[in-house]
């Protein structure tokens, strides 16, 4: 029991590491301000937060606003431009707050459709990026073994007078293994190591 319990664990560790691996952002539009008519600026103030951040997909939209006092759609760039709800992607949502995952790479726009609040700077546009997963690790695939060109010289006969023919040497790519080795030999010796260890742990 107790060495499943450290296998459990040790799961669970190794899921933790990669979630935060790959963990997504949340971005609270407007920060302090939250999903409101600017008091100053207008739209220039949506345009000012989103300039700083980086969105990536899988992050997360957080629209605080009051419920009925404000809502979100997200529209076409023609809609965004015109704050109207012609070329709108989804549904409006009207209750507050809104989370919404950024699922697509590209340009992403939101309005509030609320009385002339667009109009007044109740409109966010920003940019969506694909999530970088960092660079591919190097090849470890070894070269190709140089292929012989030559064969070895036949000894002469003034090197077997004494009766000792000499041994052509080994193939550089040729490693002989020490006798009585095999790789089920180096697996079994593996094993035990590890499983010397893991009773050691709970004993």
């Amino acid at each position: 029991m107790a060495v499943f319990n450290i296998g459990v664990t040790f799961g669970f560790a190794m899921m933790v590491l990669f979630q935060r691996s790959v963990a997504q952002t949340v971005h609270v539009v407007g920060d302090s301000i939250g999903w409101t008519v600017p008091q100053a600026g207008g739209a220039q103030a949506y345009i000012t937060w989103a300039s700083g951040k980086n969105f990536m997909v899988g992050d997360t939209l957080t629209f605080n606003f009051t419920t009925n006092n404000h809502d979100v759609l997200r529209v076409q760039k023609e809609s965004f431009d015109a704050c109207t709800s012609s070329y709108s992607i989804g549904d409006v949502i009207s209750t507050g707050p809104v989370n919404i995952t950024l699922d697509s790479t590209g340009e992403h726009y939101y309005i509030c459709t609320i009385g002339g609040h667009c109009q007044s700077g109740q409109k966010l546009a920003i940019t969506v990026s694909s999530r970088k997963t960092g660079a591919s690790p190097p090849s470890t695939t070894p070269p190709p073994p140089p292929s012989p060109t030559a064969t070895p010289p036949v000894p002469s006969s003034n090197n077997t007078s004494d009766g000792c023919v000499p041994t052509p040497a080994p193939s550089p790519t040729t490693i002989p293994s020490p006798p009585g080795s095999s790789s089920s030999n180096v697996l079994a010796s593996f094993l035990m190591t590890m499983l010397a260890a893991i009773v050691g742990l709970v004993f």
